[in-house]
């Protein structure tokens, strides 16, 4: 039992050293960003072109961080079960699909997954929402419309709490989003390497050019 404490103990101090990703809500929908760094202990970069943003489904995407082992089987679980769901009964609403992840989460606390997550779409109304979840299932619905994961959240969370406004323009927040994954990358040695950005909007879900990013942030 003490080995397997000392072994969570470790793999949590790994999993504090890991990446950016961001969250925020506009006027039209949702938009997520997340730096490409896969860094292991804070000292090695594993991967220059790591994928931190998943689509879940048109109306819903999600950001890791953490373990990419956990993350990866987390968003195949996502996947497959949203799919039943929608085969068998109906479409989850973000609300519904958050509760699904927490409860998976939960269930496996004993053997935790090492992420934190960012979920993020759009409710019936075409009103963007969004939610995190520690690795024991903890489901924070994110009022103020924004929020930040990984080791350089706190330089994130400077630029958000300063550029953020309520019913924030979809042309500025992708601006936001993008200047705060930045200035995480300027402090945060395991944050690097190109940033992704995705939005979520009644038009479903897309994935930013590496030059419509580029543009965003001159």
């Amino acid at each position: 039992m003490q080995n397997e404490q000392m072994q969570m103990k470790k793999e949590m101090e790994e999993f504090e050293t890991g990446t950016t990703t961001i969250g925020l809500t506009t006027e039209d929908g949702v938009i997520l960003a997340a730096d490409k760094r896969a860094a292991l202990g804070g000292r090695l970069v594993s991967n220059k072109h790591a994928k931190k943003i998943y689509r879940l489904d048109d109306n819903l995407g999600l950001t890791i961080a953490g373990s990419v082992g956990d993350a990866q089987k987390i968003v195949r679980i996502m996947k497959s079960q949203l799919k039943l769901h929608k085969l068998e009964t109906k479409e989850l609403s973000v609300k519904g699909a958050g509760t699904l992840l927490s409860n998976i989460l939960h269930g496996n606390k004993m053997m935790p997954f090492m992420n934190q997550f960012i979920l993020g779409g759009l409710k019936e109304n075409g009103e963007g929402v969004l939610y995190s979840l520690d690795p024991a299932g903890g489901l924070m619905p994110h009022g103020e419309g924004f929020t930040a994961t990984g080791s350089g959240s706190q330089m994130a969370f400077g630029v958000l709490e300063d550029n953020y406004e309520d019913d924030l323009d979809h042309g500025e927040g992708r601006k936001i989003a993008s200047r705060a994954v930045q200035a995480a990358m300027e402090r945060d040695t395991a944050s690097g390497n190109g940033i992704m950005v995705a939005e979520i909007t009644e038009d479903g879900y897309s994935v930013l050019e590496e030059k419509e990013v580029e543009s965003v942030l001159k």
